[in-house]
């Protein structure tokens, strides 16, 4: 998979007349963005609760609709939903772990139009899991097909109409490569596009590892692993009583700075110092990631880009480790946003290249 167009050359200049909607599909949080602007990128929480039209109209909706980020909520194919923080709000604790990412995702990029206030004919820009060429090209299918296509919702009191008229899908991680291609070069960085480079995206439930060469993507040395932070977390759940590894207020507090990252469990009396277990846990959990990424890595690989939601978080302790392994380690910046900002890219440049063409045939 490659742009049509070098990313490099893609400037910000808003002529298109197909509004681009890029969704990074994380299982904590979905990233997602209208634009190339790294304060753009919006983190909505990936909870997702189907409820009642009679709920829907309640009071609670009234309280919570006048805040654009904290009351998603919406009706579309007569069910309706509430979205983020909301469906937490409502009793949603499932994080869908072990479930396709398939499941809830035309919900998630319908409540993102929404929030963007996007209508009328716009495309989008989307990732899964590369656990196998056979299941992303399954789930890319169906994907596709939940998408594409016309959708009248009835987004917090409003009827919204979105025509998306294309639906790119990628591996995740890939987004993160094109980002980093399109950034003024630093000493040291090589060209990402005249090279072998592995791409190790570190995720909530999964760890996707990507190989391209020149620019393209490997399908038969890539993959993605059924191992990530949801790991570490319950490793440091495991030493607090009480504590849950997947409350989000859990894992917002361990990602506080150094010295702020205190935790209260329910019924507890006095908080957690994260502080105290993190160091031990982040060094052990750095070395498995490392372990898994170096006996993966194509032997003519020698530049790696860490990226993904939490690959800032271990970026120093696994940027240590591959340089004792004689791997030239590169971090996405800003690491959670990177694959988001990467596909808007994308469906940029493709955008770009085909009014080229109709410029050209006029």
């Amino acid at each position: 998979m490659a742009a049509t167009k070098p990313v490099n050359t893609v400037k910000s200049d808003n002529v298109f007349s197909k509004s681009i909607l890029s969704v990074d599909l994380g299982r904590t949080t979905t990233k997602t963005c209208v634009s190339h602007e790294p304060n753009g990128v919006v983190f909505i929480s990936a909870y997702v609760k189907q409820i009642p039209f009679a709920q829907i109209r309640e009071n609670v909706f009234k309280l919570t609709s006048t805040d654009p980020f904290m009351g998603l909520w919406m009706e579309h194919q007569g069910r309706g939903y509430a979205v983020g923080q909301l469906a937490a709000d409502l009793g949603a604790v499932d994080l869908d772990v072990g479930q396709s990412k398939v499941e809830d995702s035309l919900v998630k990029v319908l409540a993102a139009a929404g929030y963007f206030k996007l209508k009328d004919e716009i495309s989008v820009v989307i990732s899964l899991p590369f656990f196998s060429s056979q299941q992303f090209d399954i789930e890319k299918a169906q994907l596709i097909s939940m998408i594409t296509g016309p959708h009248l919702m009835n987004f917090r009191g409003e009827p919204v109409y979105l025509n998306i008229s294309k639906v790119w899908v990628m591996p995740e991680g890939y987004g993160s490569l094109l980002w980093c291609e399109c950034q003024p070069k630093r000493p040291g960085v090589p060209e990402f596009t005249k090279t072998s480079v592995a791409i190790v995206d570190i995720g909530y439930e999964n760890t996707s590892m990507l190989m391209m060469h020149n620019f393209r993507f490997v399908r038969n040395a890539s993959k993605s692993e059924q191992f990530g932070t949801s790991k570490f977390y319950l490793l440091l759940a495991s030493e607090i009583e009480g504590a849950d590894s997947q409350s989000l207020d859990f894992i917002a507090a361990v990602h506080k700075p150094k010295g702020e990252r205190f935790y209260m469990p329910e019924g507890a009396i006095k908080p957690t110092n994260l502080d105290d277990f993190l160091p031990n846990l982040i060094e052990m959990f750095s070395r498995e990631i490392c372990s898994r990424v170096l006996a993966w890595l194509p032997e003519q690989v020698t530049d790696i880009i860490i990226t993904g939601g939490d690959g800032e978080y271990f970026w120093e302790d696994v940027q240590r480790l591959l340089k004792e392994a004689k791997i030239n380690a590169h971090l996405a910046a800003p690491s959670r946003q990177a694959n988001a900002l990467g596909q808007y890219l994308y469906g940029e440049a493709h955008i770009r290249a085909a009014l080229q063409e109709v410029h050209d045939e006029e």
